[in-house]
């Protein structure tokens, strides 16, 4: 079984009663790597599937999920279906993607780290928190009036043709 698979079948065998503790597991993780590599964020982090989650101190099928969420946030996106123990990793990771992506899955227990502080100034997080509001902002399009021209370009007019 690829490992990816291993990581997409254990999030959805959670159950009310495992989630919790599934969760805690999944977020320590992330909050141990993530404060990791927050510490050095210019250095790619290299090695085999195997040597990073022992690197890291966790469960491979965890890491898979980890890498799972950092995916669109690397310059070159991992082949996550073809990683096996012994493939070689490369996180070449957009630092300020990271940090949208951390607010887009409102994950606030890593947009909010400490090391963040060293990297982003105040101003780069408030720009970067507009993005993202405005990736969420809903425009709604101008009202078609009932005297005005049809859209389907029929000449009639709105309340003639398919405002009917």
């Amino acid at each position: 079984m690829r490992l990816i698979d291993e990581w997409e079948g254990l999030v959805k065998s959670q159950t009310d009663e495992t989630f919790d503790e599934f969760w805690k597991e999944y977020s320590d993780t992330e909050i141990r790597i993530y404060s990791s590599i927050l510490k050095e964020p210019d250095k790619k982090v290299t090695g085999t599937f195997k040597e990073l989650y022992e690197k890291y101190d966790a469960d491979p099928t965890i890491f898979m999920g980890f890498l799972d969420g950092v995916n669109n946030s690397l310059r070159e996106e991992l082949k996550l279906k073809e990683i096996e123990e012994d493939t070689p990793i490369e996180l070449d990771i957009d630092i300020e993607r990271l940090f949208l992506n951390m607010l887009i899955a409102k994950a606030d227990h890593l947009f909010t780290l400490p090391e963040w502080d060293d990297i982003l100034t105040e101003e780069k997080k408030k720009e970067i928190g507009k993005l993202y509001q405005r990736r969420n902002q809903v425009i709604k399009e101008k009202k078609i009036g009932r005297n005005d021209p049809c859209p389907c370009g029929s000449g009639k007019k709105y309340k003639y043709c398919c405002g009917r």
